[in-house]
């Protein structure tokens, strides 16, 4: 995984063991000597350095004191949209030179005032005057970064070549080159600059630090890379951020964070931040490029990581980003889903989900990764090799013990079990054997808990569609013998309160669904045009896939035969001064849509089943 580093760092070590001190052999030395001959004598000035002798401190004490105000990796790291919690994407105004004598160095400003905080002057002089003053961000001052963050990389390789046992000899050097990595930072304010920044060749040697002896510098590193990928700095830059993008993967930048983040610990505080920065890179180069998606999953053991940091009891907001990270990763990839299958990622996430079953999450955060753990569960139902699995894992119990406990997952469960059992018969089974109906129809009967969250009505709406799409399921995948009986026996009872409420949900979605058809129409009078497909998705948008699985279920109880529900049916429709016509109409507008995603096969099967509800009618 990190071959390409060892083996760079291998050829610099027999250089300088060699002693002929060609460095320019390397890559990094490439681009160190290539800068040189594009930069002047004038321009080099600005961009020497004194090493400073005047004490000996291990890199981690000579940071602290300089850093100690500049904690922009808190002890508390938040989500990646809470900007205000994170280190900003853009260094301080006082990186570009106004005219004072405050230039940026890394978190805190070179000015005299030091009276409220214990820094060491000598060191804070010595740092002062190794900065000179950038004026604009452009390719000069690219060039002239990255020269001197070049030169600061080579010496710190040397010093740790030539005193391995002495870390007092090359502390100095991993200080500068941490100051190096906190200037390159400026580059996030000019995402025009990064298809010049690939051509430097410069990503090799800043991705070559993630795997550093010194986590610390690994950590800088991680931080540049999420400020560089920022969503808000990409903005408008496609462009140059694909790019950028494109020259990381290529440079192993999946395979060397995840390495990194696997020796990560939690219980430093600087470590745990780079943890959550890690994995918003990971989102960042995601939202440029979605084939990242894959890669990282492909080429890492990022989703054997993140299962681990789930299954953790206690809450934090590494554990909240994690579940965020593995729903990205599983929502669109089949390829994804598959593999975390086969990694016995259905009966793990049921462990984290199983947390729930009957308490409530303590905070928003904590109820966000709630979600987050659903939406993990329920893409990996998409598959049918994974439905099998929740099924033997005993998932389809654990989602009605959690409905019963009437918690705050209540609706997630009820959303897992409809992709469950969708074209899943042995789930559906599963369900009626365990006597989920009960708890079902409950729901469907809007029997719901009642809180502050579930009394607004998108809510109430969503938990509708989904307990009707679950009742579809359930009588497309149970088709005859006793458990269909028990399924068709739930709307006799009490007097047939069951198609007294169907009815009611196909009344509410066919005069929404109608009110939207008229508005369409007055469109087109208004000549603005719109295809029939565009029509079709915008009717869906507004009900009219959830009446079709209502006229679905409407069609199961007619093909019965049974007398009852029949003259119910009908006295219903007739009360609204509808018929069997316009349930034939949806039905039939259905049967025309179905699409051939599953194959030409089950379309036609699909097609016929509909059909037969359309004649029986």
């Amino acid at each position: 995984m990190g071959g390409g580093i060892e083996s760079s760092h291998a050829s610099l070590k027999l250089n300088f063991e060699s002693g002929t001190g060609n460095f320019a052999t390397s890559p990094t030395g490439v681009t160190f000597h290539r800068l040189q001959n594009q930069l002047t004598e004038s321009e080099l000035n600005g961009a020497s350095t004194k090493k400073h002798h005047q004490q000996q401190v291990s890199f981690s004490q000579a940071k602290s004191n300089h850093m100690e105000s500049a904690s922009s990796r808190g002890q508390n790291p938040k989500r990646k949209r809470e900007a205000s919690s994170l280190p900003p994407s853009h260094p301080p105004p006082d990186f570009f030179d106004n005219g004072n004598d405050d230039h940026y160095v890394g978190g805190i400003t070179g000015t005299s005032n030091n009276s409220s905080n214990d820094v060491d002057l000598s060191l804070l002089e010595a740092v002062e005057k190794s900065q000179s003053a950038v004026e604009a961000l452009d390719l000069r001052t690219l060039k002239k970064l990255v020269l001197s963050f070049e030169r600061r990389y080579k010496e710190n390789i040397e010093a740790r070549l030539k005193y391995p046992d002495q870390p007092d000899r090359f502390s100095d050097s991993e200080v500068e080159l941490h100051l190096e990595l906190e200037k390159l930072r400026v580059l996030a304010g000019g995402p025009e600059l990064y298809p010049d920044l690939v051509n430097l060749n410069t990503i090799p040697s800043i991705l070559g630090l993630l795997t550093h002896d010194n986590t610390d510098i690994a950590v800088d590193v991680v931080q540049l890379l999420q400020d560089l990928t920022d969503e808000d700095v990409l903005e408008d830059n496609d462009e140059p951020a694909r790019v950028l993008v494109d020259a990381l993967v290529e440079n192993n930048v999946l395979e060397l964070l995840v390495q990194n983040l696997q020796r990560l610990s939690e219980t430093d505080a600087d470590e745990m931040a780079a943890i959550y920065t890690t994995l918003a890179t990971i989102e960042n180069m995601i939202e440029v490029k979605p084939a990242v998606a894959e890669l990282v999953c492909e080429r890492t053991k990022l989703l054997r990581w993140l299962l681990g940091k789930i299954k953790v009891r206690e809450f934090d907001s590494n554990k909240q980003y994690a579940s965020e990270i593995l729903a990205i990763l599983l929502q669109n990839s089949t390829a994804n889903q598959k593999k975390l299958g086969q990694m016995n990622g259905v009966d793990m996430v049921l462990q984290a989900v199983a947390m729930y079953k009957s308490k409530d999450p303590k905070s928003s955060d904590e109820e966000e990764m709630v979600e987050n753990l659903f939406d993990c569960l329920c893409c990996l139902l998409m598959p049918l090799e994974n439905k099998e699995r929740f099924v033997n894992a005993e998932g389809v119990e654990l989602m009605i013990i959690i409905m019963k406990q009437k918690k705050s997952a209540y609706s997630s469960a009820i959303r897992a079990l409809d992709f469950a059992m969708t074209k899943y018969p042995p789930a559906c089974e599963r369900f009626v054997d365990v006597l989920g109906l009960k708890t079902a129809f409950s729901a469907f009967m809007g029997k719901i808990p009642m809180s502050k969250k579930n009394k607004k009505e998108s809510y109430q709406e969503e938990l509708e569609e989904r307990i009707v799409s679950l009742m579809a399921s359930l009588f497309g995948g149970i088709l005859r013998g006793t458990r269909r009986e028990r399924l068709l026996s739930k709307f006799v009872e009490n007097e047939c309160e069951k198609i007294d409420r169907l009815m009611e949900l196909y009344i509410r979605y066919s005069d929404r669904v109608k009110s939207e058809t008229k508005r369409m129409e007055q469109l087109e009078v208004d000549d603005i045009e719109m295809d029939d497909e565009e029509i079709y998705n915008r009717k869906l948008g507004f009900g009219l896939y959830t009446l079709q699985l209502i006229a679905i279920i409407l069609g199961h109880l007619w093909c019965s035969e049974h007398q009852g529900m029949r003259a119910r049916i009908e006295l219903l429709l007739k009360q609204h001064k509808l018929s069997k016509k316009d349930v034939k109409d949806v039905l039939q507008e259905y049967h025309d849509n179905i699409g051939d995603l599953d194959g030409p096969e089950e379309k036609e099967r699909a097609q016929s089943r509909i059909q037969k509800f359309i004649s029986a009618l």
